[in-house]
């Protein structure tokens, strides 16, 4: 993995659910919704990375069986 991919895949969704974490412990009431909200970016950070990854194996799948048949 590069280290690009590393940084989209792995540190963003990490430092933004630490954040996240940060505002639930220290924050008030609304710093505490705003760290809840963070926690919930963070998740779909990680999904969108998935659904790119499994949509791109797929097409790489698609791509290999099309190359058998010929």
């Amino acid at each position: 993995m590069t280290p690009g991919l590393f940084l989209v895949r792995v540190a963003l969704p990490v430092a933004i659910a630490v954040a996240g974490v940060v505002l639930l412990v220290i924050g008030g009431d609304s710093a505490q919704g705003a760290g809840i909200v963070l926690i919930g970016v963070a998740v779909l950070v990680v999904l969108a990375n998935l659904f790119i990854r499994l949509g791109l194996q797929s097409e790489r799948d698609r791509e290999r069986e099309q190359e058998r048949r010929r």
